[in-house]
Formats: C-alpha cells, sequence, structure tokens
C-alpha cells in the first residue's frame, strides 16, 4: 500500500514538472524578444496617450509578430519630473520618452520656430514641416544625442480663463500658465503674468488661484478637468496663436540593440507620416472636449477676424525679438522662419 501511494505521488510529482516545462515552454515561445519602455508625462487616458501612442506600440508588436512588447508608464510613473523626461531617454532610464522640448527652455532653439505665434496653420501640415525641417537641421544637432521617432504639434492653443478675455488689454495682470519659453514671452509681452509650469501642474495651479488663466489646446482640457475649473475658453477663428512641439525619442544605445528587422518594423512606423498622422490626430482630438465645455454651459468665446488682427499685430515682436536672438547665436533666426514657413505652406495644399 506505502509502495502503491509512493508511486501515485511520484507520479503527480513527474507529472506536474512537465506540464511545468511544457508551460515554460510555451511561455518562451511566445515571449517577446524585446521589451521596451515608455515613459510620459500624462494620464493614460488623455487624448495623446490613447489615440497616439497606445495605438503605435500596438501596432508594432502586431507587426513585429509579438517580438517587440511595451510597457506604457503614463504620468511620470518613473519619477521624476516632465522636463527631466528627454534625458532619461538620453541616460537610459525610460527606453522610449514623449514630451515637449520647450520643458528645457533654450536646450532645442530650433523647434521653438514653430511655437511662435500665428505660425501654425493645421497640425498635420506643421508637424510635416517640423519633421521636414528636423531633417534639414535639428536630428545632427538638437536631437544629437537620441533616436527621435515622432515629431509633431497639437491643435491651436486656446486660452482658458476664470475671467473672460478677448482683447490683448484683458490680458493685464493675469496669472496665465503657458507650456514654452516662446509662448512665456509672448504673453508676458502681452501683459500678463507669464507663469511657467508642466501641464500635470496646471489643475492644482488653477484650483488654488496660484494661475488665473492656461493656454493649452482643448484635447487636453478632458483629461485635466479645465472646463469644471474655468468657464472662459479665448479662441481664434480657426487660427493659432501658438502651439507648441513634442518629440518621441529612443535612447540612442537601446536602439543599437535592436535586430535590424525590429529595427525595420519601428522605422516603418515612424518619421515623415507617423508625425503628420499624430498632429492630425491631435488636432481632431480637439473636438470632443471643446463640445463638453459647451455642454458644460461655459462661454467659448470666438474672436472675430478684427479681433484677432489685434492680437497678431500685438504678438509680432515676439516674433522679431526671436528671429534677432538666433541670428546672434548664430542659428540663423531668419532662415529658420523662412524655411519653416516655406514648408508650412508647401505642407498644406
Amino acid at each position: 500500500m506505502i509502495n502503491t501511494r509512493r508511486s501515485i505521488l511520484q507520479f503527480m510529482g513527474a507529472s506536474a514538472l512537465t506540464a511545468a516545462g511544457l508551460a515554460s515552454m510555451a511561455t518562451d515561445a511566445w515571449a517577446a524578444d524585446v521589451t521596451l519602455r515608455l515613459h510620459q508625462f500624462l494620464p493614460a487616458q488623455a487624448a495623446v496617450p490613447k489615440n497616439v501612442l497606445q495605438p503605435w506600440m500596438d501596432k508594432i508588436t502586431a507587426e513585429s509578430d509579438g517580438r517587440i512588447e511595451f510597457q506604457h508608464f503614463p504620468a511620470m510613473q518613473l519619477g521624476g519630473k516632465p522636463p527631466e523626461l528627454y534625458d532619461q531617454a538620453v541616460d537610459g532610464v525610460a527606453d522610449i520618452i514623449w514630451t515637449l522640448p520647450g520643458y528645457t527652455p533654450g536646450r532645442f532653439p530650433r523647434t521653438e520656430v514653430f511655437e511662435l505665434p500665428f505660425t501654425m496653420t493645421s497640425a498635420e501640415a506643421a508637424s510635416r514641416a517640423y519633421w521636414q525641417l528636423a531633417e534639414e537641421t535639428m536630428m545632427d544637432q538638437d536631437f544629437k544625442d537620441v533616436k527621435v521617432l515622432g515629431l509633431w504639434m497639437h491643435g491651436p492653443g486656446v486660452i482658458h480663463s476664470k475671467d473672460p478675455i478677448e482683447t490683448v488689454a484683458d490680458l493685464n495682470g493675469v496669472k496665465l500658465r503657458a507650456p514654452t519659453r516662446v509662448t512665456n514671452q509672448m504673453f508676458s509681452a502681452l501683459g500678463a503674468t507669464a507663469v511657467g509650469m508642466p501641464i500635470p501642474a496646471v489643475p492644482e495651479a488653477l484650483s488654488k488661484g496660484v494661475i488665473d488663466a492656461t493656454v493649452i489646446p482643448w484635447e487636453v482640457t478632458g483629461a485635466l478637468k479645465t472646463s469644471e475649473l474655468v468657464k472662459n475658453h479665448t479662441t481664434f477663428n480657426g487660427e493659432a496663436l501658438y502651439t507648441a512641439t513634442f518629440v518621441l525619442a529612443m535612447n540612442k544605445d537601446r536602439w543599437e540593440s535592436l535586430p535590424d528587422d525590429l529595427k525595420a518594423v519601428i522605422d516603418a512606423n515612424s518619421g515623415l507620416e507617423f508625425s503628420a498622422m499624430a498632429g492630425k490626430q491631435t488636432q481632431a482630438d480637439d473636438e470632443a472636449p471643446r463640445q463638453m465645455a459647451a455642454d458644460l454651459g461655459n462661454n467659448i468665446i470666438e474672436l472675430t477676424a478684427e479681433q484677432v488682427s489685434e492680437w497678431r499685430e500685438a504678438s509680432m515682436p515676439t516674433i522679431d525679438a526671436w528671429i534677432a536672438e538666433m541670428d546672434e547665436k548664430g542659428l540663423d533666426g531668419t532662415g529658420l522662419r523662412k524655411r519653416a514657413l516655406e514648408l508650412i505652406e508647401a505642407n498644406s495644399n
């Protein structure tokens, strides 16, 4: 009886080991060859993570037959602050990051040409121009320490404020959050008290009265609940008072470690067409949050063409000052501005 029981236990143990071995083999067979950690600053449910980054990751996983998988770390879950994201890609803290070059003022001067007031037409056309100009002047300069995967910008920037803002004079004394060096300079010149801060800090700053207004595109207002914190939204009759540029970048050593066939999969889903798609999608995602603000009964101010002309004229010194600053640094601000406008026009036709 004892021998029989021992035999049964031995058989069960052997069976368990065999099953575990088969499971392990199956797991190994389906395991990804490469796991890439993507780190970014917005909640996963925000428009860009949900409608640009996640589909991009899913597509690469599918086209690599599962050999590439991603771990997505939204809302700075790997630690640090949004201005540190670019260096996290350089140093390998993350394999891939998505961020704003403008979060580190002065470090990416050439990208600022697209953030100048009333420069962007549509996010799709301007994002194409951004990638093309980057290939001409930025990849071996501003972005030399990373593998750039995508460059795009959001739709027309909107002023979201506690009190209505229609004229330039309405900005006087308003504590206004702006995202980048160029936009801070512009709003300061227009009379606001410009406050630079990364976008995740905006809701708390509004609720505590640290700022009275913020400039962000519609697409991110849903995730930030901006329309519940302020009741006035100033739009510029289809024109772009400003925009901000984005970069999706990969650690160079991690990129070089990939086999050529997996590099090819990522390359096929990166670059000019991906950047244009990302810009187009980001602007398309403006519509639902705008409707949400309207449904809340908020005051959506649509400036007339005559009103926009006042803002355009008042913002011209910001452009002139930027060009002069770049020229003084030997970066040919005149040429960069001219070329950016040429590329935007060519991609708008």
